[in-house]
């Protein structure tokens, strides 16, 4: 059993930064690959980022307006902890981002058994 609780979000002007944390709780932490995923209004769900169980391997979108270059995954598994950096934010980047656990690395969020709750960032321009 996993428990995740991402923090960080906000507001922030177009071309800032944020940066997510995502602190889990259970012993089997180090065993999950996780993700960060996010939602805007009237969309659907999407991925955004991922890491294997180590951190060694990291993952990003690929898709217009694509993340990749702007955003860094990182996990700390002494702490429990997966973070999401995001800089050079742009408006299309405003959603509820949540992290989320799965026993085996996937863009697909059916693939997940462990959800947080979400964090809204907001990007003004």
């Amino acid at each position: 059993q996993v428990q995740l609780v991402e923090s960080g979000g906000g507001l922030v002007q177009a071309g800032g930064s944020l940066r997510l944390a995502c602190a889990a709780t259970g012993r089997t932490f180090r065993s999950y690959a996780m993700g960060w995923f996010r939602q805007a209004p009237g969309k659907e769900r999407e991925f955004v980022a991922g890491t294997g169980w180590s951190g060694g391997n990291t993952y990003y979108a690929d898709y217009k307006d694509s993340v990749k270059g702007r955003f860094t995954i990182s996990r700390d598994n002494a702490k429990n902890t997966v973070y999401l950096q995001m800089n050079s934010l742009k408006p299309e980047d405003t959603a509820v981002y949540y992290c989320a656990a799965a026993p085996k690395w996937t863009t697909n969020d059916v693939g997940y058994d462990y959800w947080g709750q979400g964090t809204q960032v907001t990007v003004s321009s």
